[in-house]
């Protein structure tokens, strides 16, 4: 046998860099030939008057629609939605005649690619209308769906919605049937009507996606954080992050075994999904009576002293501004006080989800907020005033910027600050707690954070893996591939037997809203990642878990110049900027570091418990999921790669 003089390495990077080449961007349908630097920056010039001006007019119809839903101002708001789709499309155009790859000036280069990248105008008209219009539909499936009661047969009542009814009964009810009918009930009204219209929605997002060069609409969504090797970082993160979730899993499937009784949670297996306080089981905080570790400790909750005290929405809002003002970080503007909504009005109706407004004028910023004096609503109004933070200070950048460093900033450097208020030892430094707790009522603390924060992350990384197979592989097996990562990553099985005419991702409004998820992700990640540094800088000696950067000057610094970057570089960038140059990568070790007590408490507890959770064929049969040769590669990228394999196998032999 002849044998090639090629060396084996030089084959292998030959191979590697045809497979990386083939699977790359495609930057020629979005972007031209035109590489003037006066045209380019007389266009942007232009194109930020007219974005400010409709950004204001939006922002405006959805505040007013928000604020006062009625029919009316639901058609204006559309209106001014697809006056804005129209000019994003007019301005992708104009956008992707510029070879910006080949423009030297950084800031307009940077300027013309996150147009490019975010376009979806290469297809016609009539499709993005329907596009738009299937979205709506499906919106208004979701927000006016309607269930009986579990004892209907005792009522002709039948009008009980998500929120705040469903959402109540899943977190307060212990009683499995009860629990079992809810679940059921919230997806069999939705999910059957929804399927067709999604199905329909991602084929059109996906042609979309691909006219503008993309391979499909999840590359285009991954294109935002700007790193080639996104999706194996985030299972790099997820790796070092699970063994602490397995343990909390395992201790919490005990207590729920020893609440329902075998016949209902085994106690080696996947946990029934409708058992964890939440329609989604992505947040387990509400079972924390079942659950918690000393349940003759008193826990934290200063609602009462609040009350006692003559606390009113307005003071919470003051006393959060007054958290950001000690850290050197701005007051907020006299227009917030006058134009935002901090309690829910009585004379019509209003969207009560608390949400944070930047009307795209330098001015105007408000909170929208149906504040009750509680410990909960304390931490919403912190949280609030720090997306309110973050638009303050990128409010010089152009448009284009006033984002954060990546689509996980903004709600991680808002949970950062609650990392910090919602410690016993703030509660104290404000007045609303007499004595910080004890190593017991500290590890129930850290109970309660890990309900809310650990619990969370498989479900915020499963979503959009999910998406993106869809975006990838097509639509076949939609809800049998929901249910198989929901398994694999959560350790959750359905309670009842499911199949492909049911739909339980549209279950989930930011699936129907095709709003993408992996940012919550990055973002509880992140968020111990910030505070950790904020800590460092505030001088924090001891356990992470009792940091409070309150009246730190220095860690208001560093917040600042953080914010102050908004997107105008990259987000690695803002890292090293947030750990002094340590690492500009998310890095998962502070949020492993701020729960090691709770870990090795755990670790001690399941000393005779099965780690992690078995999967059997009674479990899978549940939703007969795909074979396990599903993975993140499409078909042609596979053909691609045997192509390339037996290409170099005739050349070395």
């Amino acid at each position: 046998m002849k044998t090639s003089n090629f060396p084996m390495k030089t084959v292998l990077v030959f191979a590697v860099y045809l497979i990386k080449y083939s699977l790359e961007l495609d930057y020629s349908k979005i972007q031209g030939f035109n590489t003037n630097m006066e045209e380019a920056t007389q266009f942007l010039r232009e194109w930020e008057n007219e974005a400010v001006a409709l950004c204001n007019r939006v922002a405006m119809a959805q505040w007013t629609y928000a604020t006062n839903i009625t029919e009316y101002n639901k058609k204006q708001m559309i209106d001014e939605q697809k006056l804005n789709s129209k000019f994003n499309r007019v301005s992708w155009r104009k956008a992707s005649d510029f070879m910006w790859t080949r423009i030297s000036d950084p800031i307009i280069q940077r300027q013309l690619k996150i147009l490019a990248l975010k376009g979806q105008s290469n297809v016609p008209d009539s499709k993005l209308n329907q596009m738009h219009s299937i979205l709506n539909e499906m919106k208004d499936i979701y927000a006016k769906a309607k269930i009986c009661p579990f004892n209907y047969r005792l009522t002709s009542y039948c009008e009980l919605s998500l929120e705040p009814d469903l959402v109540r009964v899943m977190a307060n009810s212990r009683d499995f049937e009860e629990l079992l009918y809810t679940w059921r009930s919230w997806r069999d009204n939705i999910g059957h009507e929804i399927r067709p219209k999604y199905i329909k929605y991602m084929e059109l997002v996906n042609e979309a996606a691909m006219s503008i060069g993309f391979e499909d609409a999840g590359q285009q969504q991954i294109a935002m954080y700007e790193d080639a090797n996104f999706k194996a970082k985030l299972e790099n993160l997820w790796t070092a992050i699970e063994p602490i979730y397995k343990h909390l899993h395992s201790y919490v499937r005990r207590k729920l075994v020893s609440h329902y009784g075998t016949r209902r949670v085994r106690v080696d297996g996947p946990i029934p999904a409708h058992l964890l306080g939440n329609m989604w089981a992505q947040n387990w905080k509400n079972i924390i009576d079942l659950v918690i570790p000393f349940p003759k400790k008193r826990r934290i909750d200063v609602s009462g002293e609040m009350l006692r005290q003559g606390y009113t929405p307005l003071k919470m809002f003051q006393i959060s501004e007054e958290f950001f003002t000690s850290l050197g970080l701005k007051a907020m503007p006299v227009e917030f006080w006058h134009n935002s909504i901090l309690e829910k009005p009585t004379n019509r109706p209003v969207s009560c989800k608390a949400s944070a407004w930047d009307f795209c004028d330098k001015y105007d910023y408000r909170i929208k907020q149906c504040t009750e004096v509680s410990m909960d609503d304390l931490f919403s109004t912190h949280h609030e005033m720090a997306h309110i933070q973050y638009y303050l200070h990128y409010t010089d950048q152009p448009l284009l910027f006033k984002e954060g460093a990546n689509p996980g900033f903004h709600e991680a450097l808002s949970d950062a600050v609650i990392l910090s208020i919602s410690t016993p030892r703030h509660l104290h430094r404000i007045g609303l707690l007499n004595n910080i707790t004890d190593d017991y009522g500290q590890i129930d603390f850290l109970m309660e954070m890990a309900l809310d924060k650990i619990a969370y992350l498989p479900f915020a990384y499963s979503v959009d893996l999910w998406r993106w197979s869809v975006f990838s592989k097509g639509v076949h097996n939609l809800n049998a591939r929901w249910w198989d990562l929901k398994l694999l990553y959560q350790g959750i099985i359905p309670p009842i037997a499911r199949d492909e005419n049911d739909f339980d991702p549209s279950s989930k409004y930011h699936v129907i809203a095709d709003t993408p998820y992996i940012k919550y992700f990055i973002s509880i990640i992140l968020q111990f990642q910030i505070h950790e540094a904020l800590c460092t800088a505030a001088g924090h000696i001891g356990p992470l878990h009792t940091c409070d950067i309150y009246h730190s000057r220095e860690a208001g610094r560093i917040l600042s110049e953080m914010m102050s970057m908004g997107y105008s570089k990259p987000w690695p960038q803002v890292i090293k900027i947030l750990t002094g140059g340590k690492t500009s990568e998310i890095d998962p070790r502070p949020l492993i570091e701020y729960f090691k007590p709770l870990t090795h408490w755990l670790i001690n507890e399941n000393k005779v418990e099965r780690i992690g959770w078995s999967r059997l064929n009674e479990d899978i049969a549940l939703f007969e999921p795909l074979s396990k040769a599903n993975n993140s590669y499409s078909v042609n990228k596979y053909l691609i790669i045997f192509v390339v394999f037996n290409i170099l196998k005739n050349v070395y032999h």
